[in-house]
């Protein structure tokens, strides 16, 4: 069934667990993000970023999702990750996505909050939520995200900036990376901590790819209702697909067989996440 991401954190929040955000780019990630949802019964984001607007036809991948969503036994969202063009935002919800993302973090504080505001009000009105950034995730090895800073979340702004644009999650930015770690992580979870005393809402981690598995059971016990995950899921997929080129290099693989193969390589990295994300409520 097809949800919006709100209520599914919301209920996330309540059973102190975490929902993963799966970056999906073709029908095989999306199927295998739903596929493990199924099995591991628990709900699932199916997350499709602007930078991929250029290559994925978005009303069909939509309608897509859509037909996956409502063929699933546990809840679905489809969520449009880290948009920074207002045109994208609409063009997402007028082809069914349940949550948009805003990302204004690039902006000072007052030019962030008067544009996820505005974004927030148009999404409202059409029943879809809205997440937003404070501070910046940095950039690691092996992402396509966009550069950032590595600034860290202010728990004094994060509760200005929710109470001022109305947001209803928010990606706080403690320390993890987009893509894999070059060096030891460096998680401030002390920091989480203040966040998450100034502010109600759910709260989001970006980074998860790589982040060692106790730190990410403790952002979930500290709060993190939603995490995503690009990077390992990708590897996953390439690695296979490199393995598989070298092994056959002499035979003629039909192409079929080599996408269904991918599709079950990505499924353990899906099931060791999902699986993560409810122990911590254990």
């Amino acid at each position: 069934m097809l949800v919006n991401t709100k209520d599914m954190l919301i209920a996330a929040q309540k059973g102190k667990y975490a929902v993963a955000a799966f970056n999906v780019y073709n029908l095989e990630t999306a199927q295998a993000a739903v596929r493990v949802a199924e099995k591991e019964n628990h709900p699932v984001i199916i997350a499709l970023g602007e930078r991929y607007f250029d290559t994925v036809d978005v009303e069909g991948f939509a309608a897509l999702v859509r037909v996956l969503a409502e063929k699933a036994s546990v809840p679905v969202s489809l969520h449009l990750d880290h948009a920074y063009e207002k045109q994208s935002i609409i063009r997402a919800i007028r082809c069914g996505f349940t949550s948009v993302m805003f990302d204004g973090s690039k902006f000072d504080l007052e030019e962030n909050m008067r544009l996820t505001k505005e974004i927030t009000e148009i999404a409202h009105m059409a029943g879809v939520s809205v997440e937003a950034e404070i501070g910046s995730v940095a950039r690691g090895a092996f992402s396509d995200e966009e550069e950032g800073d590595g600034t860290l979340t202010d728990p004094q702004s994060a509760k200005t900036f929710v109470e001022e644009t109305g947001v209803d999650f928010l990606a706080a930015s403690i320390g993890t990376v987009h893509g894999m770690y070059t060096g030891e992580p460096n998680i401030n979870l002390d920091l989480l901590d203040e966040i998450r005393e100034l502010v109600g809402i759910p709260l989001v981690l970006h980074g998860a790819s790589g982040t060692p598995d106790e730190i990410i059971k403790q952002t979930v016990a500290k709060g993190i209702c939603k995490i995503n995950v690009n990077t390992e899921v990708s590897l996953a997929a390439t690695s296979y697909l490199q393995k598989a080129f070298e092994q056959d290099q002499n035979k003629a693989a039909h192409l079929s067989v080599i996408m269904a193969s991918m599709q079950e390589a990505m499924e353990p990295v899906m099931t060791k996440f999902v699986r993560l994300l409810f122990a911590a409520k254990a």
